[in-house]
């Protein structure tokens, strides 16, 4: 459990209000499409067939047992399920993806992702998926993108299976585009990605050691699985933040500064608003003097390109583990009349 001082969950509420606040009011609060509920992570539903006068009237209409729950491997269920054309989409305690008729709870497909892992053992304490992305061209193409072990998988929402001609048979390897240096290291993406057009952009949760890999953010084409962009959250020569770290080689050896709580994207501004954890390792900085951008800060970058458009860090050298919580929510402010 991360801890979040009231001073920095101030700081988060303050500048996601008055620097995230371009979604547009249009937005359709009636559905749960989305991971957090809609497009600015709000989680508010404007449904009112269930209220304070009746909710005491609730009946079960159905149930669903996912099963597969491995105590000895600590598995547990932690996922946001969304609702896309009638279909719930979530997870199981082993990270199974499934699909169900949200009307009537029928089980419609169940994807185990992990049948094809060379005897892969996979510890859920540390594999816990939170929830799953939709994406579609708008046709008969529609994919749920979700990541388990340290894959990211594309499987096709009508069928259950992946979709082969994405990334490596359906897959992309979490490790790639950090490095040589890291492959070996432990990765995962305990929170969906997000979507933007036909990108599928997703950050990772990586170790809190010394072992880490970097946490750079990538966004990936939502068809091919080919790699359009990568973000440096701890950047490298050349790049702004770099002079914020004292040995000139740690982006070689430090890993974390990994946006594990998810991310927001303005759909209508094209702007992709990323929470950063802190660097490994966690408690001690005497391997990463400085500042340590961009660990600990609130990244604003243009969607389609990730390119940098501006931060805000919380907390400067943070020894205390006191990473931003959550994805923040984008709001709409009007001063006056205007």
């Amino acid at each position: 459990m991360k801890v979040f001082s009231r001073c920095s969950f101030v700081l988060l509420c303050f500048s996601t209000f008055f620097l995230a606040c371009n979604n547009s009011p249009d937005i359709d609060y009636a559905g749960w499409p989305v991971f957090n509920g809609n497009e600015t992570a709000n989680k508010y539903s404007s449904l009112t067939q269930i209220d304070t006068s009746n909710v005491q009237q609730l009946q079960v209409a159905w149930e669903y047992h996912a099963g597969g729950f491995d105590t000895a491997a600590h598995s547990q269920i932690q996922c946001n399920p969304i609702v896309v054309n009638g279909v719930l989409y979530a997870t199981t305690p082993q990270s199974k993806l499934f699909a169900v008729d949200a009307a009537t709870g029928k089980q419609l497909w169940m994807f185990s992702p992990f049948d094809s892992a060379n005897g892969q053992k996979i510890h859920f304490n540390l594999n816990n998926t939170r929830g799953v992305a939709f994406w579609s061209d708008g046709k008969d193409d529609q994919r749920i993108f979700y990541s388990a072990g340290s894959f990211l998988n594309a499987v096709n929402a009508k069928t259950g299976r992946l979709v082969e001609s994405f990334g490596n048979g359906g897959k992309i390897d979490l490790h790639y585009g950090l490095g040589e240096q890291f492959k070996d290291l432990f990765i995962t993406s305990t929170s969906p990605p997000a979507i933007y057009k036909d990108l599928v952009i997703t950050g990772t949760r990586v170790s809190e050691g010394m072992d880490a890999a970097p946490g750079h953010v990538r966004a990936f084409d939502a068809r091919t699985g080919s790699m359009k962009w990568i973000f440096h959250t701890i950047p490298q020569p050349g790049e702004l933040g770099y002079d914020t770290w004292e040995d000139p080689d740690a982006w070689k050896f430090t890993g974390g500064a990994n946006n594990w709580m998810g991310m927001t994207i303005d759909q209508e501004a094209g702007i992709a608003y990323m929470p950063l954890g802190s660097a490994s390792m966690d408690f001690y900085g005497g391997k990463r003097k400085g500042a340590n951008l961009f660990a600990n800060s609130l990244v604003a970058v243009d969607a389609a390109t990730g390119k940098y458009i501006w931060h805000y860090q919380f907390i400067h050298h943070d020894t205390w583990d006191r990473d931003p919580p959550a994805a923040p929510v984008l709001l709409t402010v009007k001063k006056g009349n205007s």
